[in-house]
């Protein structure tokens, strides 16, 4: 757990070539412009200490993102303000720090109280796509193929409970599907099933290169 002292939430955007990074090298990324700015992260204790900064949700490579929330700790106080303007003069293009805030003394860490996810995802436009939409809500049962981390196998799942909100329209030949997903600890759905169980549904047929998917906004407990 992060400690009690000098905790802060910065507000992150991640687009152009920056969405093609994978999580790992953008971590190195980050913990390499906090050196840089003289931002100095608090380090955990034991024989194998590690920067104290994580980010609340990880981001799938070739995702853009408006949103992204790093919980960090600092070896001494900081203004807020300080901190944005020293990481901006150092981060690549494709990357800018927004807003920055204290954690209160107490506060839980964004990873445990992360429960969803909103997205804009963008394909080839698809002709009566809102009434598609309302019968694909309506449905009780959306089943999707999930592929386990850990063993690699492929399972059916359920994810209908999973949708919290979706809603389509067509602009300048292009599907935009704003939705809202279970994203934390708990329950979590990626995009690429929304999509292709909705693809599926529809009998769209849609290459990934097709697609652009962009993370508008993290939700907290």
């Amino acid at each position: 757990m992060f400690g009690m002292r000098n905790r802060y939430v910065l507000e992150l955007s991640k687009d152009g070539y920056m969405k093609y990074i994978s999580h790992l090298d953008l971590m190195r990324l980050l913990r390499n412009a906090f050196r840089k700015a003289g931002v100095r992260l608090r380090y955990s204790e034991g024989y194998s200490p590690h920067p104290k900064i994580s980010l609340a949700q990880p981001l799938a490579l070739g995702y853009s993102s408006s949103c992204e929330a790093l919980e960090f700790e600092l070896k001494e106080d900081m203004r807020p303000s300080d901190i944005i303007a020293k990481v901006n003069a150092v981060v690549p293009c494709g990357i800018e720090a927004g807003n920055c805030r204290r954690l209160s003394e107490g506060e839980k860490g964004l990873a445990a109280r992360l429960y969803a996810a909103a997205y804009e995802i963008r394909m080839p436009a698809l002709p009566g796509a809102a009434g598609v939409c309302g019968e694909f809500l309506g449905l009780e049962t959306v089943f999707a193929q999930k592929k386990r981390k850990k063993t690699g196998k492929t399972e059916e799942i359920n994810i209908r409970g999973m949708i919290r909100e979706l809603r389509v329209e067509n602009v300048d030949n292009n599907l935009v599907m704003y939705t809202i997903l279970d994203s934390g600890p708990s329950s979590n759905l990626s995009p690429e099933l929304l999509i292709s169980a909705f693809c599926g549904f529809a009998g769209a047929g849609t290459r990934r290169d097709e697609i652009d998917v962009k993370r508008t906004g993290l939700l907290f407990l």
